[in-house]
């Protein structure tokens, strides 16, 4: 069977959002951590080195919590400064580094856990104004915490799926 390239379908790419949607997305982001902890839950060691395309199970768990945490810094950075020119990283070459390749996932859940909890703490306490604001992406982009809030909840929701697919597809359920 092919591998679906949005297991949980596309980014939605949408830039402005109503109260009620920020609400929706919030709570996708609070969720995160529960349902990445739930996808890799009885998954052996040898299970979690199943790829799903050019990542295994394991990269994609650690590469959650180390996108998920830069994200928490990008808005940090956004509402503490003025259109902050934000630090991007090879997502690609921190997936091949040891602790990705080759580390325990339990520590990843664990930061994605905290980080969560803290984001969460953060995003409930933004303004309408807030969200507004943008941050500047080292390829040119401005993106509003608006924009980035959308962008991280289907990232979570994204890379989840993905770890399900395999899970449905070997019939580890």
């Amino acid at each position: 069977m092919d591998v679906p390239q949005y297991p949980a379908g596309p980014n939605p790419g949408e830039e402005n959002y109503d109260e009620k949607r920020k609400v929706e997305l919030i709570v996708q982001i609070e969720q995160a951590p529960a349902l990445l902890r739930k996808a890799v839950a009885g998954l052996s060691g040898e299970q979690l080195n199943a790829l799903y395309k050019n990542w295994t199970l394991r990269q994609i768990t650690h590469h959650l919590a180390d996108s998920h945490v830069n994200s928490y810094v990008r808005f940090k950075w956004t509402l503490t400064e003025d259109q902050p020119l934000i630090k991007a990283y090879d997502e690609n070459l921190w997936s091949a580094l040891p602790d990705a390749k080759t580390g325990d996932v339990e520590p990843a859940l664990h930061m994605m856990e905290g980080t969560h909890q803290r984001w969460i703490q953060l995003l409930q306490s933004m303004s309408p104004e807030d969200y507004r604001k943008a941050f500047r992406h080292p390829d040119g982009r401005v993106i509003s915490l608006s924009k980035a809030l959308a962008v991280y909840a289907w990232h979570g929701r994204h890379h989840t799926a993905q770890i399900q697919w395999v899970r449905n597809q070997r019939g580890w359920n």
